[in-house]
């Protein structure tokens, strides 16, 4: 989404940012990946640059401040109208805040806060810009899930927040802790409940999935420049999926849409 264009509806993730202790290695790392280009954008959180996939901007990538060892983060931003009223309101249902609100320029607003689980995530309230929809567009953002222990306790923080729906994920298999967040009707991320296999080195954390046109082949790319593979691409009903790491250790994940399993009759 660019500038003048319709602002998104509040709840939608709008927006991927990453947080990065080198930021000219990271955009080698995913220009050579995804093709992104960048170009310079709002530097109220420091050295920070906007991702352009085919001219349009995609993504953030900004430079974490020398002094602080936050580990490199891939950051989703939920759209809203006031992001002032939002903050308050993840404050009372007992959610934290760990940057803002503050003015981005004249572009947006901006925050960025915690769930009551500890999984962060930030809040965009756009003015001239409203940030990129999330979509299945190769080299850009296609979803965000939220990685945490069960998704009971934490589905109902993001309820009140953002007024989802939360709603039990078709189509995976019986017993599995995962909920679809769903805005008037349609599915804007989800959430997956993973028990003790979260990562003991980063806790709850939300995973943004990247549209690819050749998962296998970018699958072997990440390892050859730098970063790891995770997990094998796999099968899903999303779509194949392949979890892995840039050179900092920021997850992400690969998915190629067309690669979809049927559905079944």
């Amino acid at each position: 989404m660019t500038v003048g264009a319709a602002p998104p509806r509040p709840g939608t993730p709008c927006w991927a940012s990453l947080m990065v202790h080198d930021l000219a290695g990271s955009q080698e790392f995913y220009r050579s990946l995804f093709g992104w280009e960048f170009e310079e954008g709002p530097g109220q959180l420091g050295l920070y640059v906007r991702a352009l996939h085919e001219g349009r901007p995609v993504a953030g990538v900004g430079e974490i401040a020398a002094d602080l060892q936050r580990p490199s983060a891939w950051l989703p931003y939920i759209a809203t109208a006031n992001a002032d009223a939002t903050t308050a309101m993840i404050r009372d249902c007992g959610g934290t805040l760990a940057v803002g609100p503050l003015d981005a320029q004249q572009v947006g607003r901006l925050a960025i806060a915690a769930d009551v689980c500890g999984g962060a995530f930030g809040v965009w309230e756009g003015r001239t810009y409203h940030g990129a929809p999330f979509q299945e567009t190769p080299g850009a953002p296609a979803w965000t899930e939220l990685i945490t222990p069960e998704t009971s306790l934490v589905s109902k923080f993001y309820s009140m927040v953002f007024g989802y729906e939360a709603v039990p994920t078709p189509a995976l298999p019986a017993g599995t802790d995962h909920l679809t967040l769903r805005l008037g009707g349609r599915s804007v991320a989800g959430i997956a409940g993973v028990g003790s296999d979260l990562p003991h080195d980063r806790g709850p954390h939300w995973m943004t999935y990247f549209s690819v046109r050749d998962l296998d082949r970018d699958a072997v790319r990440v390892g050859e420049l730098g970063g790891r593979l995770l997990k094998e691409p796999h099968d899903t009903p999303f779509g194949v999926v392949a979890a892995v790491e840039d050179p900092e250790g920021a997850p992400f994940a690969l998915v190629d849409p067309s690669r979809r399993r049927p559905a079944e009759s």
